[in-house]
């Protein structure tokens, strides 16, 4: 019984078609060519402008104050919620603050009795 099993298993591998000689090769619409590699740009840079002034130590706007002048004489509810809070405070001109000097921060300052802006820089 044995041998005939063998025998027909050994007469259906005989059967099967016989294996491609071609290398495998991945289909055509998946395969993509590597990224180039970076090049610099060959052209020199061009000097620096003449006409361009950097900012001067007395109007250096690194925190967005220029953005909010139009909240002086305003009513401090007016004030927009920040998207970093951590960037920005809003104190009454009376109030007691710190003096450290971060030129990234906004202080907006109001005054206490009437709820109006007074001043917005960076400090």
């Amino acid at each position: 019984m044995r041998k005939t099993i063998l025998a027909l298993v050994l007469g259906l591998g005989a059967c099967a078609a016989p294996a491609s000689n071609r290398p495998y090769a991945p289909p055509a619409a998946t395969y993509a060519p590597p990224p180039a590699p970076y090049a610099p740009p060959t052209a020199s840079y061009a000097a620096p402008r003449q006409d361009y002034a950097p900012a001067t130590p007395e109007h250096h706007d690194r925190c967005g104050a220029d953005q909010l002048q139009w909240l002086v004489g305003r009513s401090r509810t007016e004030i927009p919620i920040p998207l970093e809070p951590g960037r920005r405070r809003v104190l009454c001109a009376t109030c007691p603050m710190t003096r450290e000097n971060n030129e990234f921060r906004q202080t907006i300052l109001y005054d206490a009795a009437s709820g109006k802006v007074t001043s917005v820089a960076c400090d």
